[in-house]
């Protein structure tokens, strides 16, 4: 009867985090550069291991079931905003926070600061091959900076060049890891390298990008609501399962009660 209950449960929990990371990416389906996760089931022998170690233990770390991210391009939407980039291969803009920490992204929406410099959404530094990439050039007067920005034209190359009206301040900075899965998300499109990750800066000739575009997450919405409805109803189904054994041993103790 209790194996019962936590064959059940066991059978829920997965099924909980397929729930919640299908909601999760459906919540994103409009964020620029977003990566839709997925679950896969590890071996199901890791299951049956697991009735083994604590009698009754049903944690959350027990269920063979982990999840990954999709690194699959989304879909390259034209926006004509000359701050406004998109990748057109496997690599990664690199941004950075006022602490120097650096991140990895695929969202390239940017915007330019009132200094010259180019930053994300969020306020992160975009990083050229010399370091922060400063439209502001020695040619431009500090003072007339505010005037000069407003009829700043600037142009960026297929390689990642950067033209501030026909004057080159920079080079894009593209990082391309030898595995993205060994990449931590920090959050909605941003990483974050680990020990085990082993990336590369991409030269020139092999950067792909291309200006007035924005990446697209790579989620499916319909997909995902199909998978959310087939997901609830079998959530649904072990609840049931385990409502009917519950009612049963209630049962069995009630009549195996001595009076």
């Amino acid at each position: 009867m209790l194996k019962e209950l936590y064959t059940a449960a066991m059978g829920m929990m997965p099924q909980q985090t397929r729930l919640e990371v299908a909601a999760n990416n459906m919540a994103n389906a409009n964020a620029t550069g977003f990566k839709r996760q997925a679950v896969f089931e590890r071996n199901l022998i890791d299951a049956r291991a697991n009735f083994y170690n604590v009698e009754g233990d049903a944690e959350q770390n027990d269920p063979p079931v982990g999840s990954y991210t999709d690194f699959n391009q989304g879909s390259l939407q034209k926006t004509d905003n000359p701050l406004d980039l998109a990748i057109e291969n496997n690599g990664f803009f690199v941004v950075q926070d006022e602490e120097g920490k650096q991140f990895l992204t695929k969202n390239g929406s940017f915007k330019l600061s009132e200094d010259g410099s180019i930053k994300s959404m969020d306020g992160k530094l975009l990083l050229g091959q010399n370091g922060p990439i400063n439209v502001f050039n020695e040619f431009f007067d500090t003072a007339q900076n505010n005037s000069k920005s407003k009829s700043l034209d600037i142009k960026i190359t297929p390689n990642g060049e950067i033209f501030a009206n026909k004057f080159s301040v920079g080079t894009l900075l593209i990082a391309e890891p030898e595995d993205a899965q060994t990449l931590q998300r920090v959050s909605g499109s941003d990483f974050v390298q680990t020990n085990i990750t082993n990336s590369k800066f991409l030269d020139p000739e092999n950067i792909n990008v291309k200006q007035g575009y924005l990446e697209s997450s790579n989620v499916d919405i319909v997909s995902e609501m199909v998978q959310m409805i087939e997901l609830q109803r079998m959530f649904e189904a072990g609840s049931k399962v385990i409502h009917t054994n519950e009612g049963t041993l209630t049962n069995s103790i009630r009549m195996g009660r001595y009076y």
